[in-house]
C-alpha cells in the first residue's frame, strides 16, 4: 500500500500541484476565453483549444493534438480549467499557458510539456 502512496505523490510533484485555491467561483468575461486556441509544444506539434458556451465561470472545451481529442464541461477557477492531462491557464489577454502531462508508455514516466496558446475569435 505504501508503494501506491509513493507513486502518487511523485506524480503529485511532477505535474507541479499546488495547494487548492480556497477562493470561490465567479463568473467571468466570456471574451477572454470563448474561442480556438492554438499553438505549438517544443517538439513540434501543433494543438488547437475551442471554448464556447462561456456562461458564468462554465464553459464547453474541445482539446486536440495529434490522435487525442478530448471533450470537456470545465469549471474556471484562478483565470485556469482543466481538461484530462491538460491545464489551460489565462496568462494575458489572447494568451494562455499550456501544460499537458505525457506518460511515457514504454518506461511510465512523466513528462510536463509547457506551450503557450494565442487566442482567435469565432
Amino acid at each position: 500500500m505504501a508503494d501506491v502512496f509513493a507513486i502518487l505523490s511523485a506524480n503529485y510533484k511532477t505535474v507541479g500541484a499546488t495547494v487548492p485555491s480556497k477562493t470561490p467561483y465567479v463568473p467571468v468575461d466570456a471574451k477572454l476565453y470563448q474561442g480556438d486556441w492554438t499553438g505549438k509544444y517544443a517538439d513540434n506539434k501543433s494543438f488547437k483549444i475551442s471554448v464556447s458556451n462561456v456562461t458564468g465561470f462554465r464553459a464547453k472545451v474541445q482539446y486536440q493534438s495529434g490522435g487525442t481529442n478530448k471533450y470537456a464541461d470545465v469549471l474556471i477557477k484562478d483565470n485556469a480549467f482543466r481538461i484530462g492531462d491538460t491545464k489551460f491557464k489565462l496568462t494575458k489577454i489572447g494568451t494562455a499557458e499550456i501544460k499537458n502531462v505525457i506518460t511515457d508508455p514504454s518506461t511510465g514516466a512523466t513528462l510536463l510539456d509547457t506551450a503557450y496558446a494565442k487566442q482567435s475569435s469565432r
